[in-house]
């Protein structure tokens, strides 16, 4: 299995973010991608660096403007500094403007030139800070995406994006939950331009509502989402099993949300509805979004897997026999992550 990675991709070292009304030391660690390299070199994958690709593989998923924003956030952050203000401060909004748009329809772009408007507009929340390299990392998340989906149109049956910032929380012109651009829609996006009819899979402990909300009138890819309940945990307002689709996309998108506590039985179960539901909607290709943060002692998780889970996981996909793009999400326990891509490699490959 071909995997894709750019250090690059480590320059990305927010600082804070906000939880429960304090400023917390950041837990999108560049340390949770070195865990998972180390794993990989131990079981002999080859990790690859993926080629510079032009922005257009990004703007099939989100608007121009919002991926000017975060390309130039910074450097115009600084210059609003004034005279006594420490250098080198993030960006992070301090407004949100309500939209009101319905799922599947895009927001018109920000009206205002502002730096500050278009910071509240663009940044769903205090959990995404954008430092001095942000950019240059988001940039590269993308391109291993994308370099592991032309590798399976390629006629690889796998390949594996170590996608360190995650993605599936942003949305087509907003960035929300650690993730800025969504590397697995990027992913699918592109095997849909070869494939036709995709399937995507999220097994984070969160529910994919980026990655939802962006092929949620898409009736040509089917989005399953197996998370905790939102009803009480991130992300809140969207995730619930009354969510369908919308227009053409009505059927299309599948969420298994699971009550709090739940282990690796509740987990299998909603797994097995995910596996009918991808063969009910033959796919040409699959992508996975993989999160970690589902594991009994990750320090955001309120469910309780295990590695086994994660084994299960990786034999879900081998008996599908669908090329396959795996794109890494979550998953804040250093020590847990890397035993956890281990047990889901030995499902994967038997």
């Amino acid at each position: 299995m071909q995997t894709f990675f750019c250090p690059d991709q480590l320059l990305h070292t927010p600082q804070q973010f906000m939880r429960l009304g304090r400023l917390m030391p950041a837990t999108d660690l560049p340390s949770r991608a070195e865990s998972l390299q180390t794993t990989l070199h131990a079981a002999g994958v080859p990790v690859h660096s993926p080629p510079e690709i032009a922005r257009t593989a990004l703007e099939a998923v989100h608007t121009p403007q919002y991926l000017d924003y975060l390309e130039t956030a910074y450097e115009r952050w600084q210059d609003l500094r004034r005279p006594g203000v420490e250098p080198g401060i993030e960006v992070l909004p301090n407004q949100a403007p309500y939209a009101g748009m319905p799922p599947g329809q895009d927001r018109p772009p920000c009206p205002s030139p502002a730096l500050a408007a278009q910071t509240g507009y663009y940044l769903g929340d205090l959990s995404c800070p954008l430092g001095p390299h942000s950019w240059r990392s988001i940039l590269r998340s993308a391109h291993s995406a994308v370099a592991a989906a032309e590798t399976v149109i390629g006629g690889a049956r796998a390949a594996y994006a170590l996608c360190r910032p995650s993605g599936h929380h942003a949305h087509r012109d907003r960035a929300s939950g650690f993730c800025f651009v969504n590397n697995n829609a990027c992913a699918a996006a592109r095997l849909q331009q070869a494939f036709g009819r995709v399937a995507v899979l999220d097994v984070d402990a969160h529910h994919g509502d980026g990655t939802q909300n962006i092929f949620y009138a898409n009736p040509e890819v089917l989005t399953v989402s197996i998370h905790a309940d939102p009803a009480q945990y991130f992300p809140f307002y969207t995730g619930y099993a009354h969510e369908r689709g919308t227009g053409a996309g009505l059927g299309c998108n599948l969420n298994l949300p699971l009550a709090h506590g739940s282990g690796n039985a509740e987990f299998l179960q909603a797994l097995a509805a995910a596996r009918q539901a991808i063969t009910d909607f033959r796919p040409e290709a699959l992508v996975l979004a993989l999160g970690f943060d589902t594991y009994k002692d990750d320090p955001i998780s309120v469910l309780r897997l295990d590695f086994d889970a994660y084994r299960a996981t990786g034999r879900l996909l081998r008996e599908l026999a669908l090329p396959v793009v795996v794109v890494q999400e979550g998953g804040y326990l250093v020590e847990a992550i890397g035993p956890g891509l281990a047990a889901f490699l030995e499902g994967l490959h038997g």
